[in-house]
Order: C-alpha cells, then sequence, then structure tokens
C-alpha cells in the first residue's frame, strides 16, 4: 500500500482527489474513464491523486498519487470489490493536509458516501460521475425481484445520489435527459471520456488473424466488452444465426470476459453456431486489443445500457466500421452515421446492414475514413479541458486568466462533435 504524499504549493493548478470502487486491474469502463482523465488532468498541470480498491491479485503502482484502500469479495458480483469503511475513515486525516480542491467521485457505492463526506469536512466541492444507467442493469442480477420494481429503485436512489452532490457529470446527453426524467437537480454537465493519439496507433490485424488461426480472408465481426447480459450479447450471437445464411462463413469474435459467458457458450451450442462464434477472453489494452480492432471488418453492438459506448470510439480510431443499434449513449456516437451504420434491435434486419456491408468493399472503406475522421473529434485532453470547467463551475479555485474567460465565455460542457 502506497502513502500519500504532499506537494508544496504552487507546484500544480489544481489538485483532484479522486474516489472510486473499481479500477485496473479490473478492466471496465470506469476504470478506462478515470485513468483517461487522470492523465490528461495531469497533462494540463493539475495534480490527481486515487483512492481506489485493492484487490487479492495485487497491484503494481509505482506512484504515490494511487492509494490502494483493503476491501472485501462481493457475493453478487465477485469482479468488483468493497472498500472497508474503516479504513476510509482512517485515511481522513492524511488527506485533509493534502490541499485537495475538488473530490470527484467516480462510483455510487462506498465511494460516493465517503466523497461526500470527506469533501464535507474540508469545505470542498463535490462532483460525480455517473457512469452506469442503472435502470436496465439491476434486474439482470436480481431476477429473482420484479424488473418495474428495480427500475424505481435505481431511478429512485440516483436521483438521491446525484442530488446530494455539488455537480454531476455525464458522458452522454441521453443520460443528461435519464437523470433529468428522474428529478435530478443539481446541475448536470456532459463530458464523455476521450481518445488519447495512442489509441490511433494502427494495430496488426494480420498478427491477430494469424495467432488465432482465423483466415486472413474470412469475414471477421469484432465484439469488445464485458461479456455481460447487460450487453445484449445473446442478440448479437441471435444476428449471426440469421447472417450464415447470407454469408455462411461469417464470424463473430467475442473479446473479454464476464458472467454471461456460460450462458452464451450454451446458446451457441443450442443454435449450432460453434464454426461461426468464438470467444478469445481479455485482450492486452496496448497490443492485442489494437490488433484485434484491426483484424476486424466491422465492430458489432447492441447494448441497452451504454453511458456513452466509449468501446466504439475506440473501434473507430482503428478503422473499423461500426454496425449498432443506437441506444442510451451510443446514440451520440451512432446518431450522425459517419463511420457507423445505425440498424434496429431486430437480428434478421441487423443481420442485413451487416451483410450489406461486408459485400461492399468500397463503402467498407469509406466507412472506415470516417470513422478514424470521427473519432478524432473525442480528444481526450479536450474532454480533460471540459471537465477542468466543470471542476471550476463546481466552485474548485480558478486562476485569474480563468476569471477573465468566464466571463465571455459561458460554460457548455458537450462532446466536440
Amino acid at each position: 500500500m502506497v502513502a500519500f504524499t504532499a506537494t508544496a504549493a504552487g507546484c500544480a493548478d489544481m489538485h483532484v482527489l479522486m474516489i472510486s470502487d473499481v479500477y485496473f486491474p479490473r478492466v471496465n469502463g470506469v476504470s478506462t474513464s478515470t485513468a483517461t482523465f487522470r492523465e490528461e488532468l495531469r497533462a494540463l498541470g493539475h495534480r490527481v491523486t486515487l483512492i481506489v480498491p485493492e484487490y487479492p491479485a495485487g497491484t503494481s503502482d509505482d506512484e504515490t498519487d494511487i492509494h490502494r484502500v483493503a476491501s472485501r469479495y462481493l457475493v453478487v458480483d465477485p469482479e468488483d470489490r468493497r472498500m472497508r469503511w474503516r479504513r476510509l475513515r482512517a485515511l481522513e486525516p492524511e488527506v485533509a493536509v493534502l490541499g485537495v480542491d475538488v473530490v470527484h467521485v467516480q462510483t455510487p457505492f462506498v465511494a460516493h458516501y465517503f466523497g461526500r463526506r470527506l469533501a464535507r469536512r474540508l469545505g470542498v466541492p463535490c462532483v460525480e460521475s455517473y457512469h452506469t444507467f442503472f435502470e436496465e442493469y439491476l434486474f439482470h442480477y436480481l431476477p429473482w425481484l420484479p424488473a418495474r420494481w428495480l427500475r424505481a429503485a435505481a431511478r429512485r436512489f440516483s436521483r438521491e445520489q446525484c442530488s446530494a452532490i455539488d455537480r454531476v457529470v455525464v458522458p452522454s446527453t441521453a443520460m443528461q435527459e435519464a437523470l433529468r426524467r428522474y428529478g435530478v437537480v443539481a446541475p448536470i454537465d456532459i463530458v464523455p471520456t476521450g481518445l488519447t493519439p495512442n489509441q490511433f496507433t494502427p494495430g496488426n490485424g494480420t498478427r491477430f488473424r494469424r495467432r488465432l488461426g482465423i483466415p486472413l480472408e474470412r469475414p471477421l465481426l469484432v465484439f469488445v466488452g464485458r461479456v455481460a447480459h447487460e450487453k445484449n450479447i445473446g442478440f448479437l450471437i441471435d444476428v449471426l444465426d440469421r447472417l450464415r445464411h447470407e454469408r455462411p462463413e461469417a464470424l463473430l469474435l467475442i473479446a473479454g470476459e464476464g458472467p454471461a459467458e456460460k450462458s452464451l457458450r450454451r446458446r451457441v451450442r443450442r443454435l449450432g453456431l460453434q464454426e461461426h462464434v468464438r470467444f478469445s477472453g481479455y485482450l492486452d489494452r496496448k497490443v492485442g486489443l489494437k490488433d484485434c480492432y484491426r483484424a476486424g471488418d466491422a465492430f458489432v453492438f447492441a447494448s441497452r445500457t451504454e453511458t456513452q459506448g466509449l468501446v466504439l470510439l475506440e473501434a473507430m480510431a482503428q478503422g473499423l466500421p461500426v454496425v449498432s443499434t443506437a441506444k442510451m449513449g451510443t446514440r451520440d456516437i451512432i446518431g450522425p452515421q459517419r463511420g457507423a451504420v445505425h440498424a434496429p434491435e431486430e437480428p434478421g434486419t441487423f443481420a442485413h446492414a451487416v451483410a450489406q456491408l461486408l459485400a461492399d468493399g468500397e463503402r467498407r472503406a469509406r466507412t472506415a475514413d470516417a470513422a478514424r475522421a470521427f473519432a478524432r473529434e473525442w480528444s481526450a485532453r479536450d474532454m480533460a479541458a471540459l471537465m477542468v470547467r466543470a471542476y471550476r463551475a463546481a466552485g474548485a479555485p480558478m486562476e485569474a486568466t480563468e476569471v477573465a474567460a468566464e466571463r465571455t465565455a459561458p460554460f457548455t460542457a458537450s462532446p466536440g462533435p
């Protein structure tokens, strides 16, 4: 466990304390978003301290500004952890002397309650990111309870939490609209997670195909993400069941791991799709994931719960055309149809849209070029600058030059596109 170290006044413009119930080595959208904003905020000259769980496998954090807290196993979701409240409380005296300017909560569990408590004690604003669309999430994990009860509970829970802090950050217009429908009264800013320049460095698709024994000429559809029920991967398998009648050589690669994998494998066997669907497990983000994107002919997606759909932008940055539904947060990415094809959530129609894209090489090449250009508009550095403005609007201290700028430029945090 790494101890906090104080930084001399004036060495950084602003000190942000981020608190999250999840972080690497646990791979998911929250971990990715937290790490991306941390990196870009630091590049802008700010200091960022993290308080995150300790995992059984251990971690290799080298930096003093990442603090791991002892955590407990969660029966309902073994992949995640619950930070111990007493250990968090013990950190309060150390944090109090760090000169924190804003507390940024990334998750709505222990981190929310500790972050809100800490912000009040320090007398600084508390900003919270709303990453998960719980309304369409909980009933997948608590199937014995009525879905309408769980949706109502999720709305109430979200309303109470978001209304208790100074400012809410969401990654998409759809999520902002949902929270307003819930009755959230706190200011809500749209600040998506962006892409770093490294994510545009081309992967090696040929190497990936050869490693997995996939012929170079075989049409390959790619899904990347947590293999969970809320991702609607079963629908993509049904799409393959229709697509094989038009393109019998098509292959769907599911990259990721998660609690739905066993049931999805059973579905594949039941439909006789063993030669058309392959599971690859988690891929290394620095090399393997980019190689996977570059190996594909199209990225397919149909999740109903995405608050942004960052994985779509990652695929587009590698020049992979996207075929997807446009639900919740993915609307901002799919709506412009620049590098993406919007398909409805109906297996036959979705399969036909994929088949048309696969059959037209020139169209696929044009769509790939458009995808890369569109993805470049979602700069992680620009999004970090928007996040800074959200912190300032919440009450974090402002530099003199920023005060002058604020007088002439109203705050409008929204995606670059």
